[in-house]
């Protein structure tokens, strides 16, 4: 049903620059003109920040478009107990997300050292395009953008230059 093909992963820092107030239309757009391209599938790491708010931009679009589906790919059960200074919006925000993902993939029961990086070459191995909020040099997202690219990849950065 759903191939590398026609699936998008979304990776992103939590931390959103105040300078980048329109981020979450421009996810919607850049999610819908995807849609319209023939993409299907959106998988997203489930973490603060922009892995949220682009779940919730495939979820808005949903309603409108009902063959797309939502797949979390999450590195471990509970991420926002071991992970510091959740506040309880974006726990809420979180569950509610996992609840009306059409899938939800937990990739280990525990947290290790390795689970988010697991996590990340996951969401690029099944996909064909990676969606990116990236501004850094060094961390988790521009480990995934770089994979992405040496997978071959589209890379759409939404980072305000």
């Amino acid at each position: 049903m759903y191939s590398k093909e026609n699936t998008v992963c979304f990776t992103g820092h939590r931390k959103i620059r105040k300078s980048d107030k329109d981020l979450y239309t421009k996810i919607y757009n850049v999610v819908e003109s995807l849609i319209l391209q023939g993409f299907l599938c959106f998988c997203a790491g489930g973490a603060r920040g922009f892995d949220t708010m682009a779940a919730e931009a495939v979820l808005s679009l949903r309603e409108k478009y009902a063959d797309i589906k939502l797949v979390l790919v999450l590195p471990f059960l509970e991420q926002y107990k071991k992970e510091e200074s959740w506040t309880d919006e974006e726990i809420d925000r979180f569950i509610n997300l996992t609840k009306k993902a059409d899938s939800v993939v937990y990739l280990q029961r525990d947290y290790s050292k390795s689970c988010y990086y697991k996590r990340n070459q996951l969401l690029v191995e099944y996909s064909s395009v990676c969606v990116c909020y990236k501004s850094r040099k060094s961390g988790g997202t521009a480990y995934t953008v770089e994979l992405a690219q040496k997978e071959g990849l589209k890379i759409i950065n939404l980072i305000e230059k």
